[in-house]
């Protein structure tokens, strides 16, 4: 039985199976890849799911996993619908993509825990007793039953650099950073005033 440390579930706030799933994805990466958690950059996570996407919290064990964040700017989405991830080593730019099998997907969708949520049941909600075997199934499987793992491939995927330059809006007055700030008529302003004041307006 593989194990998960008790504050993955308290970061993410409930227990459901997708959040184990994505921690297993994430170590699986790390393993395959020969690399620890980030503690800063070093690493970079390419998630595959998207918004509103049923196995959202996959993600939060990801994150969780591989200490990729959106606060540390070493995490994206891109909106493809799957359950996979790429994890790339930025220092050697070495990377691999962890996709969950269709074969297991499809089992975990048909699933009573995931009827309920189609009900609008939330997760915190559902019986443990519909939750926990799913929870103690994905724990307990082999990687190679839950994962397409690929081969490692070369990638020069990374996060962008920070930027410390900032400006204050010339209309709302409002602290904003210099990669998103739009220059209109000679004046510096945020991307809410500019969408809001300066843009053309549909009709």
């Amino acid at each position: 039985m593989n194990n998960i440390p008790e504050w993955v579930y308290e970061f993410h706030g409930h227990k459901c199976p997708a959040n184990p799933l994505g921690y297993r994805a994430g170590l699986a990466a790390l393993n395959k890849l020969g690399v620890a958690r980030a503690s800063n950059k070093e690493l970079y996570l390419i998630c595959e799911n998207g918004p509103a996407h049923a196995m959202g919290c996959f993600l939060d064990g990801v994150m969780s996993a591989t200490g990729c964040t959106y606060g540390k700017s070493n995490a994206i989405k891109k909106n493809y619908g799957k359950t996979a991830i790429v994890l790339v080593d930025v220092n050697s730019h070495r990377a691999v993509r962890v996709l969950l099998k269709p074969e297991f997907q499809k089992k975990a969708l048909a699933s009573e825990f995931v009827k309920l949520r189609q009900q609008g049941v939330e997760p915190r909600d559902i019986d443990p007793e519909v939750t926990e075997p799913l929870i103690e199934k994905v724990l307990s499987v082999d990687d190679e039953e839950l994962f397409q793992i690929s081969d490692v491939f070369d990638s020069d995927e990374h996060d962008p650099k920070g930027t410390f330059t900032w400006y204050e809006c010339d209309r709302c007055g409002e602290i904003v950073f210099e990669n998103t700030t739009r220059l209109v008529d000679g004046k510096k302003v945020c991307i809410p005033c500019f969408e809001s004041h300066y843009q053309p307006k549909k009709v």
